[in-house]
């Protein structure tokens, strides 16, 4: 019996300048500045995490993950992780 083939996705953005008041995060910690975002889709949910660009320490952001079951709508979640950080004022997933 052929086994199917792993449904999982993996996405970053670097470089994403945060607007005031920065993102919030499972750890409670407030990140502002110059941040990364990463989406891993495991095929049932997204984890969104963020880090300061290039730094070693990720932290999930604040709502994550989501139960999410299609790969599209992972990648939609993760461009609106993105811009929610752009937006700041304590950016958490809805």
């Amino acid at each position: 019996m052929a086994e199917e083939p792993a449904c999982w996705a993996a996405w970053t953005t670097k470089n994403v300048r945060s607007g005031p008041g920065g993102v919030l995060t499972v750890e409670g910690a407030k990140l502002t500045g110059d941040l990364s975002v990463h989406t891993t889709w495991t095929g049932s949910e997204a984890i969104l995490t963020v880090q300061y660009t290039d730094a070693l320490d990720w932290f999930t952001l604040q709502g994550s993950p989501k139960a999410v079951t299609e790969e599209q709508v992972a990648r939609d979640l993760h461009q609106a992780a993105v811009n929610a950080v752009k937006a700041g004022g304590g950016a958490a997933l809805a």
